[in-house]
């Protein structure tokens, strides 16, 4: 893999989790799909559904997928289920992404690095854990952090993460790998670097 950094000065980095710090995108298509599957999706997910939900926070994947199908859910109950089979069956199977990890790091000796996640707290912390990257990263937002609503594509996590750093938006590079994150970023003001997707039919 082949990171496009833009040229300039950047005085803070954003990184996305899933499918852009670390490989967890098809372990996390299992869980949905198990856990849809628990509530009464006859069929298999669609990964394409599920790809371009990548970043929006847990519950409201759970309430838009549900929409989809035509299945009547209660969005909090399909997140407990989920999360619970990931933290399972997905934490263990994750691994790192080296190019963008490589480059965590090497930032990160000189300048604020964060998280920006719609992920849960209670599976990125655990995540990260698993490979060797919470050291790095102090600085950790997720949808849990901004109102409902305001997850991506919305910009109020970034914005919340550059707050955090003390660097202005428009001095900050993000990477990301799904297109609700990457219209955040946008309209956060900043630039992003697309990191290329792991889909499930790689696992």
């Amino acid at each position: 893999m082949i990171l496009e950094i833009p040229p300039g000065d950047f005085d803070g980095y954003l990184f996305d989790l899933d499918g852009t710090l670390i490989d967890s995108m098809p372990a996390h298509y299992r869980a949905w799909d198990a856990a849809m599957r628990h509530f009464g999706l006859q069929t298999a997910l669609d990964e394409n559904l599920f790809y371009s939900l990548g970043g929006v926070p847990t519950p409201r994947v759970a309430e838009l997928i549900g929409r989809h199908y035509g299945l009547t859910l209660n969005p909090l109950e399909v997140m407990e289920v989920k999360e619970s089979l990931f933290f399972k069956n997905g934490i263990p199977s994750v691994t790192i992404i080296q190019p963008v990890a490589d480059f965590a790091r090497r930032v990160a000796a000189t300048k604020p690095v964060s998280i920006v996640t719609g992920g849960t707290p209670e599976i990125v912390g655990p995540s990260l854990q698993a490979v060797g990257m919470s050291d790095v990263f102090k600085i950790v937002v997720t949808a849990s952090d901004v109102p409902p609503g305001r997850g991506k594509p919305e910009p109020d996590m970034f914005l919340m993460a550059a707050r955090l750093m003390g660097v202005d938006p428009r001095k900050c590079l993000v990477f990301e790998d799904a297109e609700p994150g990457i219209r955040a970023a946008i309209a956060a003001g900043m630039q992003v670097v697309r990191v290329p997707s792991r889909r499930a039919t790689a696992a």
